[in-house]
């Protein structure tokens, strides 16, 4: 598949945004796939990562690109705005981009001007559960009428869809290209239907697995289970323990090994605490384990999740599983866009508690495919250039604040 339009590099940084840093293992697979996607195709290219906690993004992904650097410029800004109404944010944010006028912000929002490229990462945190967070959107159109930067967003969750004086459709006018990963969303923002950011990165994780799978141990065919705390509607809490808690035993009494993944730390361990009886502490694999050892994927696994990319992941590398929904009207349509693309796992939802499936769905089969659709669509927005040995060292911020005063920005 190749996309309708060839899209060509403005000059300047590749300024990502995304609710990276966290951490949440899903947001930060997200980050990392986009960050080593641009160390293969644009390597001399100066990358910043806009995050909420860009000190703990440069421990996660420092090495990941050649010239990445991070800051919370944008985050910042939505956070000090979301006491307002919706529209008044997006006024107040938009005057403060436009005309600066503390210190608290220009340098960051100058550097932002300098961006060829605002691309807005994947993930589910632009619609009606986060609404705070259109800001950074408004932000980034903002930004293009100073600047003319390019405006991207790809890979996005937009349902609940976000309701105001604006519809939906309206929100990514001027963007140059918006996709996003469910057709509901799609067809509510007026959006192209694509693909989640995480096929970007699936390939290597899955290779990565198969490559350990011997050091693997009862992982490699163990039941792997996480059941959030966070986002949720309280009354399903109890229903995807007992969900859990009964395949667990099923587990345990065919001889498998059974493990609790952490995907964020503290909000994944409450669950955990009422399965500790059946799951061994030394079978808790935290966050930090995950993230520097990988989930060792395997098609012999199955699962029990309520969270959206380990479901995506597991059935990718075709394991079976059942996909618990915690909050009806968000994570609902997140598992269902995956079954869509035929996971083959059970969901489960309300009071339903299905049992596992014993067939693998077609998403493991049809993975090259959708790699390869999502990997055209990354070609297409930033074309591989080659490495060039003598590339220059990026310029310095007393530079860039300098370059702007003589351009006379301020206001």
């Amino acid at each position: 598949m190749r996309w309708a339009m060839i899209f060509s590099m403005r000059p300047g940084p590749i300024y990502l945004i995304g609710p990276s840093g966290n951490p949440n293992f899903g947001d930060e697979f997200i980050a990392a796939a986009w960050l080593r996607h641009l160390a293969r195709t644009r390597p001399d290219d100066d990358v910043w990562l806009d995050c909420p906690q860009p000190g703990l993004a440069q421990i996660l992904f420092g090495d990941l690109h050649p010239r990445v650097r991070f800051t919370n410029t944008l985050w910042r800004l939505v956070h000090d705005h979301q006491h307002l109404p919706t529209d008044e944010a997006a006024a107040a944010i938009t005057e403060r981009v436009t005309h600066l006028g503390t210190p608290t912000y220009d340098l960051g929002l100058l550097t932002l001007r300098d961006a060829g490229t605002l691309h807005l990462i994947g993930g589910g945190y632009i619609n009606a559960v986060w609404t705070q967070h259109v800001g950074l959107v408004h932000a980034m159109k903002a930004t293009q009428a100073l600047s003319g930067a390019r405006l991207l967003a790809t890979g996005q969750g937009l349902l609940p869809a976000i309701t105001g004086t604006l519809p939906p459709t309206d929100l990514f006018s001027g963007f140059e290209h918006v996709t996003a990963r469910d057709q509901g969303g799609a067809e509510a923002y007026g959006v192209e239907f694509g693909l989640d950011d995480a096929f970007l990165g699936a390939p290597a994780a899955i290779r990565w697995s198969a490559e350990t799978d011997g050091d693997a141990g009862g992982k490699a065919d163990g039941l792997f289970i996480c059941i959030q705390s966070d986002t949720v509607d309280p009354a399903r809490i109890a229903s995807a323990v007992a969900v859990a808690r009964r395949e667990a035993a099923l587990a345990k009494d065919q001889g498998r090994d059974v493990y609790y993944l952490e995907a964020i730390p503290g909000g994944d361990r409450a669950a955990y605490e009422q399965l500790a009886d059946l799951i061994p502490e030394a079978n808790f694999l935290p966050f930090a384990t995950l993230w520097r050892e990988g989930l060792q994927l395997s098609s012999r696994q199955s699962w029990v999740t309520s969270r959206f990319h380990f479901h995506l992941l597991g059935a990718a590398a075709g394991g079976v599983g059942i996909a618990v929904v915690m909050n009806p009207g968000y994570y609902d349509v997140k598992h269902g866009s995956v079954t869509a693309l035929g996971s083959g796992w059970a969901i489960a939802s309300d009071d339903a508690a299905p049992t596992m499936p014993t067939g693998t769905g077609q998403l493991a089969s049809s993975l090259p495919e959708l790699v390869a659709r999502k990997t055209a669509e990354a070609l297409e927005l930033y074309p591989e250039t080659p490495v060039t040995e003598n590339a220059p060292e990026p310029r310095s911020l007393t530079s860039q604040v300098g370059d702007a005063l003589r351009r006379r920005r301020f206001r």
